[in-house]
C-alpha cells in the first residue's frame, strides 16, 4: 500500500488546503467543492508542526498572483463574477496584467458568452450552433496569442484546452489538458474535462501526467467513464485504505461502481448510506433514482422526489428524479416535460437526454427518440445507454443495416455486456447471417447472460436452421435453470418444443414431463394438454403391442386350465348326486331341505365360477390320501352341514363357495372313493 500511495496524509492536507485557496479565488467553483470534500475527509489528520502565523499565511496565500495595485479591480470583478454577471466581472479586470484577475477576465468571457448561447437557444435539440463558433473564435484567437507569449499560467492553458474542446478541436485540447495538469496538478476540473477525450485504456496508461498523488483519482474516474468498472473499484478500495474511507466522494463513486456492475442492492446500501451522512446532497441523486426504478420501489422514489424539490426544485438532478417517478407511473408525457426542464436549466445533462429518449420509445415516437439519442450522443460519446437506444429505435422502423452500426459502436463500449452481444445477434439473424448471430450468442452465453435469454435465441435459431439435434441441446440448457428465465413465454416455448421432439422419439416419458411443465401457462395449456392425450394413446397401444405375444399365451393356458376343471366337474358333480341314496339318516324332510340346499349351491357355484374349480384341483392331491373310515366320517358330516346352507343369504353362500377351506373334505373324499370304484 505504501507503495501505491507514498505520500503523507498531512502533506495530503497541505496540498488540498493550498488548492482550495487557489481555486477559489479564480472563481473554479466546481474545484473547490471537490477539494472542500476530499479535504473534509481528512479532518481527523493533523498537520505536525503548524506554524502560529496560519492566518498571515493564509491571508499571503488568497492575495497571490494579484498585483496590489489592481486588488479593487479584482474585488469589484469577483463579487459580479459571484452573483453570475459574467460580462461585467470581464469589463472590470479587462486592463489587468497579473495572473489571477487576467484568468478571471478570460474566464468571465467564455461563461458570458456560453449564458448568452443557452440563453438565445430555442430548440434544445441545438447544441452546437454555428454561433457558438464566432462567439468562441475570437476568445480562441485571444488565448493563443497569450501562449504562444507564454503569458498563460496553468490555470490559463487549462482555459485554452476547454476552448478548443468546446470547438471539437479534441486532439489539441488533449495536449493542452495533460500540460495543464502538470502545471497544477490540483485542479480537478482539468482531469474531468480530459476524461472524455480519453476512449481506451491503452491511451489512458499512455499519458504522461506526473507522479502526484491526484493521479489515481483521475485513473479511477476515467475507468468507470471506460466502464472497467474492476479496475476503477480497486484504485478506489486501495484509496480507502490509504486514508480516504471517510471521503464522501469516494462513496459515491463505488456506489456507481456497483451500479455500473448491476449489483442493484449494494449501490441502493451505499446510497442510502451517503444520503444519511449527507442528507441535503443532490450529487448522483439521479442515479439513485434510476435504481429505485429498476427496483420498481415507487415509495421510495416518491419520497425522495419530494426530498429533493424540498431542497433546490431547480437542479437538473431534482428533475430528472420526478421525471423517474412519473416514468414508473407510466405518465410518460409528464416524465418527458420534467426531463425537458431539466434541460432547460443544464442543455449538457446526459442522463435527461438518455432517459428522455426511452420515455419516447415508450410512447412509440421513434423519430423524437432518435433525436434525443443523437443529443445524448454529442453530449458523451461514450454513452453507450445512447447507442444501445439508436440501434432499437433503428430496429423499430425496420432499418437494420442502421441498427447494426449503432449495436456494434454500443458493444466495443460494453464488450462484456451481454445485452449488446443479444442485440448484435437479433440484427445478424434477420439480416440473414445466421453464422455471425451463433456468434453473437454463444458469446454473450461465455461473458454471462444478463437476461438469460441467448441460449433460447440460439435454440430458436438452430431449430429455423433445420439443426435439431443442436436445437434440442440449446433447450435443454436453457430450460435447465428456471429461476434465471426471466422471459417466461421463452420457457414455456422451450417446454413445449422439447416435449414434441421428445414425442417424435417415442421418448414419451420425457416428453410428458415436459408437457406437464406447460400446464402452468394459459396460452400453452390446451396445446399441453393435447399432446398429453396423444402421449397417453400412443402409451396404451404400445403397451397393448408388447403385451400382445404373452396375452395370447396367458388366454390358452386358462381355457386348458377351464377345460380341466370342467372335466373335474364332470366327474364329481355326479358322484355327489350318487351319494344322497346311500344316505341312510337323511329322512324325508332332510332329503327335502337337500334338495332347496341343492339348488342354492347351484347359484351359489354359478356366482363363485371358477374358484370353486380351482380350490377342487388344489385339494386334488389331498383326497387321494383319504382313507375309507376318514370318508364315513365325513360323509356324515356333509350331509349335517348341507342341511343349514337354506338359511344362509346369498352373499353368505357365495362366499363360503369361494372359500375353498370352508367346504367339507368328506364329499371330496367319498366322490374320490366312488369315481376310483366307477373307473374300474
Amino acid at each position: 500500500m505504501q507503495e501505491f500511495f507514498s505520500v503523507l496524509l498531512p502533506d495530503v492536507k497541505k496540498e488540498l488546503r493550498r488548492g482550495i485557496i487557489e481555486c477559489s479565488k479564480r472563481g473554479l467553483l466546481h474545484s473547490t467543492k471537490w477539494l472542500a470534500e476530499m479535504h473534509h475527509g481528512l479532518s481527523d489528520v493533523q498537520i505536525d508542526n503548524e506554524a502560529p502565523d496560519d492566518d498571515h499565511t493564509f491571508s499571503q496565500c488568497q492575495l497571490e498572483g494579484i498585483a496590489p495595485a489592481e486588488y479593487s479591480d479584482y474585488f469589484l470583478a469577483k463579487s459580479y463574477y459571484d452573483v453570475r454577471e459574467y460580462e461585467r466581472a470581464a469589463h472590470a479586470v479587462r486592463n489587468c496584467e497579473s495572473s489571477v484577475p487576467r484568468f478571471l477576465h478570460f474566464y468571465s468571457t467564455y461563461l458570458a458568452r456560453e449564458k448568452r448561447r443557452l440563453d438565445s437557444t430555442t430548440d434544445q435539440a441545438n447544441l452546437n450552433e454555428p454561433n457558438q463558433m464566432r462567439d468562441l473564435a475570437d476568445l480562441l484567437a485571444t488565448l493563443r496569442a497569450e501562449y504562444g507569449k507564454s503569458r498563460l499560467d496553468g490555470y490559463g492553458i487549462y482555459l485554452y484546452g476547454v476552448v478548443l474542446k468546446a470547438l471539437n478541436l479534441n486532439q489539441a485540447a488533449e495536449q493542452m489538458l495533460v500540460h495543464a495538469i502538470r502545471l497544477v496538478p490540483m485542479l480537478w476540473s482539468a482531469y474531468l474535462e480530459l476524461s472524455p477525450l480519453i476512449m481506451e485504456k491503452k491511451k489512458l496508461l499512455g499519458l504522461q501526467l506526473g507522479g502526484h498523488w491526484m493521479r489515481h483519482f483521475f485513473m479511477a474516474h476515467t475507468y468507470l467513464e471506460l466502464y472497467l468498472n474492476d479496475d476503477g473499484l480497486k484504485i478506489y478500495e486501495d484509496l480507502q485504505t490509504s486514508g480516504f474511507s471517510k471521503s464522501i466522494y469516494l462513496i459515491a463513486q463505488m456506489a456507481l461502481v456497483y451500479h455500473n456492475k448491476r449489483d442493484v442492492d449494494k449501490a441502493i446500501e451505499l446510497y442510502q448510506a451517503l444520503l444519511e451522512s449527507d442528507p441535503y446532497r443532490l450529487d448522483n441523486v439521479d442515479t439513485y433514482s434510476n435504481l429505485l426504478f429498476v427496483k420498481e420501489m415507487k415509495t421510495e422514489m416518491a419520497q425522495l422526489a419530494h426530498k429533493a424539490v424540498s431542497i433546490n426544485k431547480y437542479r437538473p438532478e431534482t428533475c430528472c428524479v420526478i421525471g423517474n417517478y412519473y416514468s414508473i407511473r407510466c405518465d410518460h408525457q409528464v416524465a418527458i416535460s420534467y426531463f425537458q426542464r431539466a434541460l432547460k436549466l443544464n442543455p449538457k445533462y446526459l442522463a435527461a437526454w438518455t432517459l428522455m429518449g426511452h420515455e419516447f420509445m415508450e410512447l412509440k415516437n421513434t423519430n423524437a427518440a432518435i433525436q434525443s439519442y443523437r443529443k445524448a450522443v454529442e453530449v458523451n460519446k461514450r454513452d453507450y445507454r445512447a447507442w444501445y437506444g439508436l440501434g432499437q429505435a433503428y430496429e423499430i422502423i425496420k432499418m437494420h443495416y442502421y441498427s447494426l452500426y449503432y449495436f456494434k459502436i454500443a458493444h466495443q463500449l460494453r464488450p462484456y455486456d451481454s445485452r449488446m452481444l443479444v442485440a448484435l445477434g437479433e440484427t445478424y439473424e434477420k439480416l440473414d447471417k445466421c453464422e455471425n448471430a451463433v456468434k453473437c450468442y454463444w458469446k454473450a452465453i461465455d461473458v454471462g447472460d444478463i437476461e438469460g435469454i441467448a441460449m433460447y435465441k440460439l435454440a430458436s435459431l438452430h431449430e429455423k436452421l433445420g439443426d435439431h439435434e443442436t436445437a434440442v441441446h440449446c433447450y435443454i440448457m436453457y430450460c435447465e435453470d428456471e429461476r434465471a428465465a426471466t422471459d417466461k413465454q421463452s420457457l414455456y416455448q422451450g417446454f413445449i418444443t422439447l416435449a414434441n421432439y421428445y414425442e417424435k422419439k417415442g421418448d414419451y416419458e420425457r416428453a410428458a414431463y415436459y408437457a406437464y411443465k406447460c400446464l402452468d401457462s394459459d396460452e400453452r395449456k390446451t396445446e399441453a394438454k393435447a399432446l398429453l392425450k396423444t402421449i397417453d394413446w400412443k402409451r396404451s397401444a404400445e403397451w397393448q403391442k408388447k403385451s400382445k405375444t404373452p396375452s395370447a399365451v396367458a388366454t390358452a393356458e386358462t381355457s386348458s386350465e377351464e377345460e380341466q376343471e370342467e372335466e373335474d366337474m364332470e366327474w364329481e358333480v355326479p358322484d355327489m348326486r350318487v351319494r344322497v341314496p346311500f344316505t341312510s339318516i337323511a329322512t324325508t324332510t332332510t332329503s327335502t331341505t337337500a334338495t332347496a340346499a341343492g339348488s342354492s349351491g347351484a347359484s351359489s357355484s354359478l356366482r363363485a365360477g371358477r374358484s370353486l374349480s380351482e380350490g377342487m384341483r388344489r385339494t386334488h392331491s389331498s383326497r387321494a390320501s383319504l382313507t375309507p373310515a376318514a370318508s364315513s366320517t365325513t360323509t356324515t358330516t356333509t350331509a349335517t352341514v348341507t342341511t343349514p346352507a337354506v338359511e344362509e343369504t346369498p352373499g353368505t353362500s357365495g362366499s363360503r363357495a369361494e372359500n375353498p377351506s370352508e367346504r367339507p373334505p368328506s364329499d371330496d373324499a367319498s366322490s374320490m372313493d366312488i369315481s376310483s370304484v366307477s373307473i374300474d
